[in-house]
Formats: structure tokens, C-alpha cells, sequence
């Protein structure tokens, strides 16, 4: 543990840093602590020592290291309340009674993205605990149509579904022998009742019934899938560490990469704050993040951004959100 000007200091230099993106220098923390200027010259060469501090090539001045950051984030980051219009705006979509849960969670993070300038992720997917009540189709034309998964839990997807020269007849025939044969099966089962069960019987109804199956066998892996919903990516390109071409280039292809995306899923219940190297997403950003989960649904809210991030301010607004899907 430091001591508490050292405390003191540490803290000046991150908050500084944060907001300003600039090496802080001595002048600063003596004005704010009545200090020499030898003194604090001192201290923070012994920061810089314990690796908290950095010191960059074009300034004397100092920035948080990542192991200054993740000391200000457990000891020095005080809580902080959130803005009226945070709250008010935020209130507003989520007591809109004519959304569903998933809207007011994309509208959230468009809110957080535009009120701290970072990009916001949204992975949800349906609950185990949801089971199949009913599937249903709504024709569009004659070539296209929507498919339409409804679960006990209240949990609702739909899915275009093209399949030209195939009978509606036909594919109502197969969605009544779905609805016969899997309703009440819990939806992480499905997909093997379909293999195994409702395929063969498929076979026996329906002439096009490969073609048929295979589009429905989709729209239930679909919808077990991870829902990804991303807000904000051009914000990165307004980060002063981020003016490199070829560091931007980086992070935006992790960003299109499914696979990449469903990494950052969060276990924890907790807001949980993963700083450059502890997130396996990029050495150079932050993400803080959490995981919610109703009686239909679960997933994880995260946002991402400079190391040189507004943890404060992000954490509260996490929270927010978080009691307030907790609380529909």
C-alpha cells in the first residue's frame, strides 16, 4: 500500500490523464497539494519505481501505467452519481411499456455511447430455462416468409426465412409437426429432437423436406446463438491513442469477428473491469463489463475503451442498467 500522498498523487495523475490525455507534470499536483516541487518530484519517482507510473518520451511529465490503473480502480476511484439527464433519459426507455426488454437495452447503450464517447456491446441469447411454446410462420410473398419463436418465458425472435418453390402448404404441414411433436422442450434441446425425432417424420409429410428442415433447424440455432449488438465503434476513432491506422485497422477487426465478440461474454454478476492485458480482447483498450439475466434471458453488457477511461462514470452508468433490467 502507498502512503497517502503518494495516494494523493497517484490519484491527481490518473484523474488528470483521464480527462486531458496529457503527461502530468509536477506543477500540477504542487498547486493541488501545497507541496515542494522537490517532494512531489520524489514521490513520483518512487510511483514510477513501483510501476505505476510511466514516463513518456516526448514529456517529463508522468501517465498511469496499467498497474497504476488497476491501483486507482481498487483503492482510489471514488463512486460517482450519475447526471440528471443520464437518469431521466435512461428512465424514459426503460418504464416505455409498449418495449420489449431487448429494446430498452439497445437504446441504453445508445445512451452510454453517446454520453461517454466509447463503443458499447450487447451479447444476448434466450435463457436455459426458456422452453419452445409455439412456432409460427407470416408469409411475405411467395418466395419469403417470417419465422417466429415464441418460449414459455415470454421470449420472442423471428427470422426471414427465403424458400422459393417450396409450398406454404408444405411448410405449414412441418411447422404443425414441430408444434406437435417438440412444444415444451427446453430450447438447448431442440436442435437434437430435430435431428433425431422430428426430421424422420418430416420425411414421411412433406416431398421438399431437406430444403424445409434444414431452414427451420436454422432459425433454432439462430436462436441460441449470441445476439451481438455493437453501438459506438467509430468512437474509438476519436481516442488520441487510437490515431494509428494500423491500431484502429486492428481493433475494428476484432470488432467484425464473431468469434472474438462472443469472448468477451461476462460469468460474473459483478461490473467487472478488465484493464489492457487482463481483457484478451487488445493490449491498449479497457472493458468494463456485467452480466444480466431474466426469467427469458441473459447476456452481457460491456463497454469499451482507452485504458485512459472514465472508470467512475462508466461503473455508475453500468449499474444503473443493470437494476433496472434486474428490477422488469
Amino acid at each position: 500500500m502507498l502512503t497517502d500522498r503518494q495516494n494523493k498523487i497517484l490519484k491527481l495523475i490518473v484523474d488528470d490523464y483521464i480527462q486531458l490525455a496529457k503527461p502530468v507534470g509536477s506543477k500540477l499536483i504542487c498547486n493541488s497539494l501545497k507541496c515542494s516541487s522537490a517532494t512531489v518530484r520524489s514521490e513520483m519517482a518512487t510511483l514510477e519505481e513501483l510501476g505505476l507510473l510511466e514516463k513518456t518520451h516526448t514529456s517529463s511529465g508522468r501517465v498511469p501505467s496499467e498497474k497504476g490503473y488497476r491501483y486507482y480502480v481498487d483503492h482510489l476511484m471514488e463512486p460517482k452519481k450519475m447526471s440528471g439527464e443520464a437518469m431521466l433519459n435512461l428512465q424514459t426507455v426503460f418504464n416505455n411499456s409498449k418495449l420489449q426488454l431487448s429494446d430498452p437495452i439497445a437504446k441504453s447503450l445508445e445512451i452510454i455511447s453517446e454520453l461517454t464517447h466509447y463503443t458499447t456491446i450487447a451479447l444476448g441469447k434466450a435463457s436455459h430455462d426458456n422452453a419452445l411454446k409455439q412456432i409460427n410462420i407470416v408469409p411475405l410473398n411467395e418466395e419469403e416468409l417470417v419465422a417466429i419463436v415464441i418460449t414459455d418465458k415470454g421470449y420472442v425472435e423471428h427470422k426471414n426465412m427465403a424458400l422459393q418453390g417450396v409450398s406454404l402448404k408444405e411448410i405449414q404441414t412441418t411447422v404443425d409437426l414441430i408444434n406437435k411433436m417438440i412444444v415444451g422442450t427446453p430450447m438447448d434441446e431442440i436442435s437434437k429432437k430435430l435431428e433425431f425425432e422430428v426430421k424422420p417424420i418430416i420425411a414421411k409429410y412433406v416431398s421438399q423436406h431437406e430444403r424445409i428442415y434444414q431452414a427451420f433447424y436454422d432459425v433454432f440455432k439462430d436462436f441460441m446463438d449470441q445476439n451481438i449488438n455493437i453501438v459506438g465503434k467509430n468512437n474509438l476513432l476519436n481516442q488520441p491513442e487510437f490515431n494509428s491506422v494500423d491500431k484502429i485497422r486492428d481493433i475494428f477487426t476484432k470488432l467484425d469477428d464473431k468469434n472474438i465478440i462472443d469472448s468477451i461474454e461476462e460469468d460474473n454478476n459483478n461490473i467487472n473491469i478488465y484493464i489492457g492485458k487482463e481483457n484478451h480482447f487488445d493490449d491498449d483498450v479497457t472493458i468494463i463489463k456485467t452480466k444480466y439475466s431474466t426469467p427469458y434471458e441473459e447476456g452481457t453488457l460491456a463497454i469499451i475503451g482507452p485504458k485512459r477511461m472514465e472508470y467512475d462514470k462508466v461503473v455508475a452508468l453500468l449499474e444503473y442498467i443493470k437494476n433496472q433490467i434486474g428490477s422488469e
